[in-house]
Formats: structure tokens, sequence, C-alpha cells
């Protein structure tokens, strides 16, 4: 039986839009149960069904009615007046009944077809998937970088928006207007950090990360390498005092008592990454005790200081890359040779590897490139014969580096160790010296202690054939590796030497 419809819906521009409808529906219906039943989809395949697609299927729709008004008002034209303002709906006649039954099927199919296509996008452009691959060339660094962070399966969302509407409302407008810069090509290379409208680390990280609970102190062992021939193994062992040594104690001691509840640390700063502080601000909201240090050093005027924002320290003062750390080239070496994935046999293989690494390349491809002919050059000119017997473990060595150096350096984003300041330690950034440098003092010349075993002790260091060991409730002071630095490190900032490509 042939299905008639008003007379009105009988125009090329109706029948355009019902097909283009048609076809996005059951497109969208068939590419979901294909990504549902089959697990088979990216992050381009949810944009199609969730936001490319329905938005052709919208226009489609809004075509039929187009196409029905221009054909009345055409016709109302040609019969000179003798058509009706309005139309007259008839359900005695079958061609408006018909009308009116596709017309309401349609609209429910269509209205449930929203409401699940709106709940599967909302969630889409939460996920992790949406947020680190859609605009890859911007969000590569940061979504390779979370990928191997302690953080990898805590979504985006959770620490970028956390709960509640008004943060989620700021997050979509700050995303548009996001998207407008990757469309126009105008964002900054790298993305510049701290970010100014994040949700306060009080709300987010502490969601999980509990103030109140008790961490104890934490034995922790880092393995380096030296910049000689044999690639000197160097080990160092601390005893990170991330709390207290006893339970009781709580947060009144160690590295988390700057997040104690009974206490309030608040700071000011003159740069935009938080790392120049010439005033702190301790207060204990138990005792009433407030002290106020600054920093003479940094001759800040007065007029100037009053004028700068007060910051209460949070998570994020330390932790300043949780999720997205770039680490220094030092450091992902060394733990490179620690897996394997780089040799420790193959001769000065560490010095070779930092001395391509601190090139700039223009590109990924560029860089993968000249690592692979600095290194083959390297051992093919200085040493011939282990070029020619161990071609094997070059090769190795080389695509050790090369995996390295694609986790943490973005050349296209200008994205590397040294563009975010890294604030726990003090080695390739201030870090704790930002403010324990014996240079904070009250008026009372109370300091701000620059005394490193507030944080940490050192227990056992050394090659493995040549080990200092300290003995039960006891310390070693630092001995730098190597001889050529001695108890200058004493007087010194570790940043004045140690710039990310440094043993």
């Amino acid at each position: 039986m042939k299905l008639k419809l008003p007379h009105s819906s009988q125009n090329w521009i109706s029948l355009v839009g019902a097909t283009i409808a048609l076809i996005s529906f059951f497109m969208i219906v068939f590419l979901f149960v294909i990504s549902l039943t089959l697990d088979q989809g990216n992050s381009y395949l949810g944009i199609i069904i969730y936001i490319a697609l329905p938005s052709v299927l919208v226009i489609g729709l809004l075509l039929i009615p187009l196409g029905m008004w221009w054909k009345i008002r055409k016709e109302k034209k040609s019969a000179a007046g003798s058509q009706k303002d309005f139309p007259v709906i008839d359900f005695n006649d079958v061609r408006h009944r018909n009308a009116f039954m596709v017309f309401a099927v349609g609209t429910a199919i269509f209205l449930l077809a929203s409401a699940v296509g709106s709940y599967e996008a909302f969630h889409y452009t939460e996920s992790v998937e949406f947020c680190g691959t859609v605009c890859h060339s911007v969000m590569k660094p940061e979504y390779v970088a979370y990928q191997n962070s302690p953080h990898a399966r805590v979504g985006c969302v959770e620490c970028h928006i956390g709960g509640g509407a008004d943060w989620y409302m700021k997050s979509k407008l700050s995303g548009l207007r996001q998207v407008y810069a990757v469309i126009a090509n105008d964002f900054s290379r790298p993305i510049p950090t701290p970010i100014k409208d994040l949700r306060p680390a009080r709300e987010t990280c502490e969601e999980c990360h509990w103030p109140q609970k008790f961490y104890s102190r934490k034995l922790r062992l880092e393995r380096h390498y030296l910049n000689d021939e044999n690639n000197t193994e160097w080990d160092i062992t601390l005893t990170m005092k991330i709390g207290s040594s006893l339970s009781a104690f709580g947060l009144e001691e160690g590295i988390h008592w700057h997040i104690n509840p009974n206490v309030k640390i608040e700071y000011k700063h003159t740069d935009d990454k938080r790392q120049n502080i010439p005033w702190v601000r301790y207060t204990n909201t138990k005792t009433g005790e407030v002290f106020v240090y600054t920093d003479e050093n940094q001759n800040v005027d007065q007029k100037l200081l009053d004028s700068l924002e007060v910051r209460q320290m949070d998570c994020m003062d330390c932790h300043t890359r949780p999720s997205h750390n770039y680490q220094p080239p030092a450091f992902f070496i060394n733990n490179a040779i620690t897996s394997g994935a780089i040799p420790k046999d193959l001769t000065l293989i560490k010095f070779a590897a930092l001395e391509v690494i601190g090139k700039e390349f223009a590109t990924t491809e560029e860089a993968m490139k000249g690592i692979e002919d600095h290194i083959t050059k390297f051992y093919s000119d200085n040493y011939p014969d282990l070029f020619k017997n161990k071609n094997d473990l070059i090769k190795k060595a080389i695509t050790g580096i090369q995996n390295e150096y694609n986790k943490n350096i973005f050349p296209e984003m200008k994205v590397r160790w040294d563009a975010y300041p890294n604030n726990i330690g003090h080695l390739e950034f201030m870090g704790c010296f930002r403010c324990h440098n014996d240079q904070h003092a009250t008026v009372q010349k109370k300091v701000i202690s620059k005394d490193c075993n507030i944080c940490h002790v050192i227990n056992a260091q050394g090659t493995p054939d040549n080990m200092q060991v300290a003995s039960v409730n006891s310390f070693l002071e630092f001995k730098h590796p190597g001889n050529a630095v001695t108890t200058e490190w004493k007087e010194m900032m570790c940043v004045e030497c140690h710039t990310g490509l440094n043993p």
C-alpha cells in the first residue's frame, strides 16, 4: 500500500532532508552496534557517532519542514491569496493521518535516540580517549606522560573537573575556547602551566588522598650511572620522611606536615611559574601562632610585595606534575640502563645518549634519525672494533634511547623536562629550596632551614663494590658521586650544575 503524505511534503528539499536523516540515523545505529558488540572503535569513531552524524541528522530533519514551508509559500503566491494563513489538519484525510503517525513515531524514535546519544556523548566527551587523542598534536605530550604516570587509571575529568555542575560548566566553556584555539592554530607551545583556573587540589586530590591518613616513612633506592667508560653504577638508599617516625604523631612531622589540617602555609610569588617566593606565612590554626618569613636577598619592593596574591599551599605546589611528568634525560636514561633497555656493557653509552638528547630537534621524526645517526657515528668513529663486534648492542641502545625520548620529549610542542618545573625534590629545579634555603627569616631571625635531613636521611651510598652503609638509627653524610665534586655541594644549589643532562 502506498503511503500517502501531505502534498506539501512532495518537494525536493524535504525529500533530500528525509534521505539525509534516514541515512544518518541508520549509520549511527550501525556504527554504534559495531563499536558496542565488536569493541571496535577509537576517538575518531566516537566523534562520528556522537557528534558528526547526529549533527547531520538534525540538519536533515530541519530540511523536511523547511521544504514543506517553502512549497506552501510558493503555492500561496501562485494562488493569489486563496490559501489560508495556517495549515489545516484534518484527521479524516488519510494523508494527514499518515503524516501525523510518521511525525509521532519519528519524534518518539528521535527523542529516544537523542536521549541515548546525549548520554553516550556526555560520557564520551568525559573519557580519557577523547581528552587525549582528539586534539592529537596538541595533547599528545600530556596523553603519553599520563599513560606512564601513577594516575594512569584515573580519568582526566576527575582531576581537571571534579564533581558539581559549576565546575563542569566552567570546563566546557574553557573547552570551547580551546577547540577554537586548536582550529585557529593559536595556542602556546608548550602549553603554559600552572593552569590558572584549575580546581583547588583540596577538592580533587583529597577525594582519594586523605590528609588525615598517616603516611609512614618510605625507603627509597635510587640507581645512577656515571658518565665514564664503564657507566659506573652508583646507588643511594634514603629514608624519605614522608610522615612521622611513629604513627601516634600523625602529620606533626615529615614532608606531609605541610598539609597538616592544623597548619596553614601561605606564600607570595613574583613569577607565573611560582618559582620565586619572597614571602611565606605560617599559621597554627590551633594555637593562633603566626610567623612571617621574608627573603631579603630577593629584594622585592614593599609596595609590589603588598600587591602580590597570597596563595595557600596545597598538593600542587610540590606535586606540580603528578600525572604529566616529563623526566629529565639523566633520569630516564638511568632507568633504561637499569631495566636493560639500554645495554650497560656498552662503553660510554650514557655519555653518548645524553650528548644527543641535549640537542634540539624540530620534529620527532628528525629526532629519531638524529639519535640513530649520532650513536652510530659515535661508536664507528671512536670504537670501531666495538662497532663491528657488538653492532646488535648498539642497535638495541638506539632503540632504547628512542623509546625513552618518545615518552618524555615532544619537539613539535616544544615539550621537554625543562619546560615545566617539577618541585618534588631539588635537583633540576629549585623545588624545596624555593623556601628551604636558609634565607627566608622572620624579624626574630627564625629561618626556614635548608638542612636536607629534615626531609630524608641517607642509609647507604656508593658503588656496589664499595658501599657505605649506616648503622641502625644513624645516617650518612651525603657524598657526591665521582671525584669532580667534593664539598662544593654544601654551599651551592643543586640546580646550578644539574640541568637534566648531568648524571
